[in-house]
């Protein structure tokens, strides 16, 4: 029964986005329309859901008692952003995709799909090894998987210190995330409205992300589709060296047993949704990050099995 329960976000996730395509063959959505929702998701549907989310799951006390145990997905997604940086060269993928590839490298669906893996596998326990995760993964990928994609675009030359770094770096959902926690450690209470409102509108981040990978597969050719070594790359970084990093830096940073699965079952998820989010909004190979994102999503319905079953 559990195994299935662990199923059911990858098969919603699934749903949702083939509802995106399926719309976009009735001509809901073409080209020039479906730019809203990438911008909409970006400047409203994220940062609210970053400041309803953490303000509802932390205080405090219990989020003070947890920061020792960033260290290891801290660590972990440095090394594999180190290794999937190194891959990206060795297989010199082209300068337009490299952002891409290497964020999907090390960057995971965190909530969207962890959430409710992790909630079916070991109880409300994990949801607070569940959010330090989130966090460092957000930080990363807002950060780090942020200004890589931002190099891939055609809108400017990104430099690494620059007015536009910065704005990349502190972006509406990262920015939406520093004043969660500045809410959280200040303890300061937000009035119900506020609540209320952050959480209607954060809830709309995971469909309409969904829904925009679905628009952006339609027009993916099948034939574009291949096990290439590109894909083969992504598939045993995701799956592979992204948990295995995590387990080799636990070995140096005792973790209470459960903190240590969770952060195992985090990292062997598939590619963030917002990867494809944010390559259109930079203008980058939004067809790639799709196609990225998809077949990792797939293979997550076979791996996530095999680590039910090994942990």
């Amino acid at each position: 029964m559990v195994f299935f329960h662990a199923l059911e976000g990858i098969f919603s996730i699934i749903i949702i986005v083939m509802v995106g395509y399926f719309l976009t063959m009735k001509r809901w959505f073409n080209e020039e329309n479906s730019k809203f929702i990438p911008k909409l998701v970006n400047y409203v549907a994220l940062p609210t859901y970053m400041l309803w989310n953490l303000t509802s799951t932390f205080d405090k006390e219990k989020l003070l008692s947890l920061l020792y145990g960033l260290a290891v997905p801290f660590s972990s997604m440095m090394l594999c952003c180190m290794i999937g940086f190194a891959i990206a060269k060795i297989l010199k993928i082209p300068a337009q995709r490299k952002g891409v590839f290497c964020t999907v490298f090390f960057c995971s669906n965190t909530v969207f799909i962890g959430l409710p893996v992790n909630l079916a596998l070991f109880g409300d326990s994990s949801t607070p090894y569940v959010m330090l995760y989130f966090f460092i993964n957000t930080l990363f990928f807002w950060t780090i998987g942020n200004y890589w994609i931002g190099k891939d675009g055609n809108i400017s030359d990104v430099k690494f210190i620059s007015l536009s770094t910065l704005q990349h770096i502190f972006s509406p959902p990262f920015l939406g995330l520093l004043f969660a926690l500045t809410i959280v450690l200040l303890g300061i209470p937000l009035p119900d409205f506020i609540i209320n409102t952050t959480k209607y509108l954060g809830n709309m981040t995971t469909p309409l992300s969904l829904i925009f990978i679905g628009i952006v597969i339609y027009g993916v050719k099948m034939k574009d589709i291949r096990f290439d070594k590109e894909v083969i790359a992504i598939l045993i970084g995701r799956f592979i060296v992204s948990p295995l990093s995590v387990l080799f830096v636990a070995s140096f940073i005792p973790l209470p047993l459960l903190m240590k699965k969770v952060f195992v079952i985090q990292a062997a998820l598939p590619a963030m949704t917002q990867v494809t989010i944010i390559a259109k909004v930079h203008e980058a190979d939004t067809k790639y990050a799709a196609t990225l994102t998809a077949i990792t999503t797939l293979a997550s319905a076979i791996v996530i099995p095999i680590y039910m079953l090994s942990l």
